[in-house]
């Protein structure tokens, strides 16, 4: 070389940084959107929260006895409930903005009650239906007092102080991608309305805003509303055009815009109200059964609130405000059995994918959320209109927000080193037996009616099998207990699993990011110094 100089020395790349916080979020928790945007967000949660609370119903109430006039007020209690137990939570929860709706964890056990032998003996299909409601209302009573217990008394806190970002990843990763069968299965019941609202929803979402570059955010922002209304309208016109004329009842069903039956049986008016059905009537093994459904959504909205903190652009969660979120769960479950819903209340997962499509983690939207699902109740008429979309383009959307959710759940992976070879096996195993073990119980019981734990106590059969089915459960409970007994106590080990990023929030008091994003409005936290 001329001179005689040395080579210059290449640059080596240099790895992403880790983020405590998620960049690019347009609106943290606590800086909400302009009024206009910030209501049609807070709509747009509404119409996504609406596929969880009109397919459990749907599919629930039809077993129990009851017609479209029952169906249509369960899910007007649903909703209603829905939206005060959303206040709460964000309120004097979590004050995370998250969406706390129907779960599918409870659907098993609400079944087991169902055909319980003892409402056989009952002819008239709407007392029949009357008596199943309050006995689920008693056992989700029941059932409320666990998570009350462990969230209020701060033993969740306990619990959660030894997750790590490691233990952490197969937890939320499966809360989102667990849940795959709601996804494109649902998609393909009705394919040609379906796959063109996945195909549209992803085009206007991620391509529309790099074409057009108004600098606004409107197509990202905004998707799922233009996208559901103009596909919504397409299925209208294939329905009236006579295009399902003479098809299959389930092909019916699945794409017609006027098969649901809500909107001539729903009231114009009418306020759920707490014993709508009667007093709530108890069993000691259902209790039980649905305790431990109760649990899994616990562990499971676990996953889901960390996923939420992560979207909204907050702090990593500390312990006790992840017990106090679980307190306030388990009071919806309470407000659940004490209205009659038919089924228990978790957070919404979808919701929380919603917080990463359209990148607004505002608190304020959630609130608004919660507001068009107490309007949209009481309004019954009105709100059955929108709860009238063809379920296949609510699982299109599902299909992004599942995703997403457990993107977020891997990346938690960038505070890990993935060098490690303890790293890969706690990784790999509890992810792999996550995804193994409930396709074993889910395959068994799609192929003879009932669990592989199949006993003459209904009850008991649900305690084993309920956990053992959900992909979240199995994989974050194994993934914990790996995490805190192979050699934990290791300094190296300690910075492989990553928590030494996540010590210094244990507690949100002295960080003035945690306290703005997580203490309590009107200086409650001198009344609450454990929670």
């Amino acid at each position: 070389m001329a001179g005689g100089g040395a080579p210059a020395k290449a640059v080596e790349p240099q790895p992403h940084p880790p983020k405590e916080q998620l960049p690019n979020i347009s609106y943290c928790i606590t800086s909400p959107p302009p009024w206009p945007e910030a209501i049609l967000l807070g709509f747009q949660h509404y119409l996504v929260m609406l596929g969880t609370i009109v397919i459990i119903p749907s599919s629930l109430v039809p077993q129990m006895g009851g017609g479209n006039e029952e169906k249509a007020k369960v899910i007007q209690t649903l909703l209603f409930v829905a939206g005060l137990n959303t206040l709460l939570q964000s309120l004097f929860g979590s004050r995370l903005p998250a969406v706390i709706g129907g779960s599918y964890t409870f659907v098993p056990t609400t079944i087991s009650i169902i055909l319980a032998g003892r409402f056989s003996d009952t002819s008239d299909p709407v007392e029949r239906f009357k008596r199943i409601m309050r006995a689920i209302q008693g056992s989700l009573i029941v059932a409320s007092t666990l998570q009350i217990v462990l969230g209020f008394s701060g033993l969740w806190r306990n619990v959660t102080r030894f997750l790590s970002p490691l233990s952490v990843v197969p937890l939320v990763s499966l809360v989102g991608f667990g849940l795959y069968e709601f996804g494109f299965p649902g998609v393909a019941k009705c394919v040609e309305i379906g796959l063109p609202q996945l195909i549209l929803v992803v085009f206007v979402s991620q391509y529309m805003p790099h074409v057009i570059k108004s600098g606004k955010h409107v197509f990202d922002r905004f998707a799922v509303i233009f996208t559901v209304v103009i596909v919504w309208i397409y299925a209208h016109l294939l329905t009236v055009g006579g295009a399902y004329n003479g098809k299959a009842q389930k092909t019916q069903l699945s794409c017609r815009t006027d098969r649901a039956g809500l909107i001539d049986a729903a009231p114009w008016i009418r306020v759920p109200y707490p014993f709508q059905w009667g007093a709530p009537s108890f069993d000691a093994g259902e209790a039980f059964a649905m305790m431990m459904a109760s649990f899994v959504a616990l562990v499971e909205s676990t996953g889901a609130f960390i996923a939420v903190s992560r979207y909204a652009s907050a702090t990593p969660m500390p312990p006790s405000i992840l017990s106090r979120g679980v307190g306030w769960q388990g009071v919806a479950i309470l407000l659940s059995g004490l209205f009659g819903t038919v089924n228990g209340s978790s957070v919404s997962v979808e919701n929380a994918g919603l917080l990463a499509l359209t990148r607004v983690g505002s608190r304020r939207v959630v609130q608004i959320s919660a507001g068009f699902m107490i309007f949209f109740s009481i309004l019954g008429k009105f709100g059955a209109v929108f709860a009238s979309i063809p379920a296949p383009i609510i699982a299109a959307l599902y299909c992004l927000f599942f995703a997403y959710v457990g993107a977020g759940g891997l990346s938690f992976l960038q505070f890990c080193n993935l060098n490690s070879f303890r790293t890969k096996f706690i990784l790999g195993f509890s992810v792999f037996m996550g995804l193994s073990v409930p396709q074993y119980f889910n395959e068994y019981t799609a192929i003879n009616g009932y669990g592989p734990v199949h006993t003459g106590a209904r009850w008991f059969n649900d305690i084993v099998n309920v956990p053992l089915s959900s992909e979240a459960f199995v994989a974050g409970c194994l993934a914990y207990f790996l995490d805190n007994t192979l050699h934990r106590k290791d300094s190296a080990i300690r910075k492989d699993r990553g928590k030494h990023w996540w010590d210094k929030f244990r507690s949100f008091k002295g960080d003035s990011r945690s306290e703005e994003f997580y203490s309590l409005p009107f200086n409650l936290n001198k009344y609450f110094p454990s929670v």
